[in-house]
């Protein structure tokens, strides 16, 4: 009974392995033909139907290594790089010998961006078929892209953001769309002010990936170099949820959040009229980040206005000026500045930044105001300035005009100069010309009020027909003289006045 129970019993066993060796065939068999399949859609440029297949085939049957390979490859194509990278070392794994499988890994490291293990890769595909003409080539590819990436972080390194960007450039003809050099590239794009050549590198591959950290630290930097700190600031949160020890994103979170805060001091401060403390407060924000200047272009303006508000004209201008240099198109720094020309009655240089601020904003009508009221403060400047002529202040009265007037009449009259050389004679004469024309404008009430207010320079001049005749003046003025001349000229004359 015994024998026979045994004899039945390795019957049955070794009915089984037949029939579980039968059913691993089948689904080969299946899987290869899915396979085949897999690589027909491949050729075809179907990539997702190829993967798709040679996922069913894996599905049947795992161990093969080509399959992998042929799946990484299809990642490959539709720039799946890091399910390439996991397939590729999947089938090196079943494989060591696999030299199609070190090339995809080679590859997908490259466009990774890690160009070590990229290179270890081709090397090892080299190792084993020297003679591989695609190994070889993406070999030196993959080494020429080093060499670019290694000068590149030299150079980043010495603040040369302008040849990083021409270096990655040149990897990037090489790795395609490879996430770390076009990151790369924006982050300098914006260390140079290229702000939006940079978000639009990082906005295309947030909309990819939308938690990589490195696309919204760029998108970040942008918003912060434009003066939208606050929207910068929660930039800068999202990235430390993602990856908390995101060294720059930490820099330029802490650097941010100071910002706002000092500034929005500053200007409660000014709004409270407490000027030298806003001022104070806009200087500090002012040492926080040298780089940013678009809030720095603010900041100087608001310190410049604090600076206004305690009569400080000087220093006004200069942070305008400073406003203005990390910001040519700043409308309010030029309006500011020019008020403050005005002030200090240097007008062509306040017609200068209203000409500019006519510019930005022509159709602002009180700008194009304020230029034209410059314009004729200045040629009110040129004209002659009869009340410093006589001495005396615009405010003067009629009595102390004429006694202005018989003073320097007496001291310029040509007479006192009887032995002076032709030169001091003519400039003496001309002298006593102009103390005449100033005493006949000043001590006529309508003239005096259309010099004052500038209409001479458009409906009435001294030069155009109204002349006069300084010696008739004078001697209208004094009457009769009586007394004997002396060498001195007038001083020891007694005056009849009619």
């Amino acid at each position: 009974m015994v024998e026979e129970t045994q004899l039945e019993s390795q019957i049955n066993n070794q009915g089984e392995p037949e029939n579980e060796k039968f059913r691993d065939e089948e689904l080969e068999t299946k899987a290869e033909k899915l396979k085949n399949e897999g690589n027909d859609a491949y050729r075809n440029g179907n990539y997702f139907d190829a993967i798709e297949l040679y996922t069913k085939s894996l599905e049947l049957f795992d161990n093969n290594a080509s399959v992998y390979g042929n799946r990484a490859a299809a990642f490959l194509m539709l720039k799946k790089y890091k399910e390439s990278l996991n397939d590729s070392m999947k089938a090196i794994s079943l494989d060591p010998e696999y030299v199609k499988g070190y090339l995809r890994e080679g590859k997908a490291n490259l466009f990774l961006g890690d160009i070590s293990k990229a290179i270890s890769s081709l090397e090892k595909a080299k190792t084993l078929d020297p003679s591989n003409t695609s190994v070889n080539e993406e070999l030196l590819k993959c080494k020429a892209v080093k060499n670019f990436s290694d000068e590149a972080s030299f150079s980043y390194e010495k603040g040369d953001f302008r040849k990083v960007v021409y270096l990655m450039d040149r990897c990037l003809n090489h790795s395609n769309d490879c996430f770390k050099f076009l990151l790369l590239k924006a982050e300098c794009l914006a260390l140079l002010g290229r702000y939006q050549e940079a978000q639009e590198i990082a906005n295309e591959i947030v909309i990819k990936d939308q938690k990589n950290t490195d696309a919204l630290y760029v998108r970040g930097m942008c918003l912060y170099y434009q003066g939208n700190s606050e929207v910068a600031f929660q930039h800068f949160q999202r990235v430390l949820q993602y990856e908390p020890d995101h060294d720059k994103a930490k820099v330029f979170y802490k650097n941010s959040k100071k910002l706002q805060t000092q500034k929005e001091l500053g200007n409660k401060e000014f709004k409270a009229g407490n000027w030298k403390n806003a001022y104070n407060l806009y200087s500090e924000c002012l040492e926080i980040d040298n780089k940013n200047k678009s809030i720095n272009s603010i900041l100087y303006f608001n310190r410049a206005n604090a600076s206004f508000k305690m009569n400080n004209i000087d220093a006004c201008i200069d942070d305008c000026s400073k406003a203005i240099e990390l910001d040519s198109g700043y409308l309010k720094a030029y309006l500011r500045r020019a008020k403050c020309y005005m002030e200090t009655e240097d007008f062509e240089a306040a017609i200068k930044d209203y000409n500019q601020a006519h510019k930005l904003d022509k159709s602002n009508k009180e700008n194009y105001r304020l230029l034209k009221d410059a314009e004729f403060q200045l040629k009110k400047s040129l004209r002659k300035d009869y009340y410093k002529i006589l001495g005396v202040s615009k405010e003067a009265s009629e009595d102390e005009i004429k006694k202005a007037y018989r003073k320097s009449a007496l001291m310029h009259h040509p007479d006192r100069f009887p032995d002076a050389t032709e030169e001091i004679k003519k400039q003496e004469e001309l002298k006593f010309k102009e103390i005449g024309e100033a005493y006949t404008i000043l001590s006529d009430a309508n003239k005096k009020a259309r010099y004052d207010s500038g209409q001479d320079l458009e409906d009435y001049s001294m030069h155009d027909g109204d002349q006069i005749d300084p010696n008739a003046l004078f001697k209208a003025f004094f009457g009769n003289v009586n007394g004997n001349r002396s060498r001195n000229g007038f001083s020891g004359f007694e005056f009849s006045f009619g």
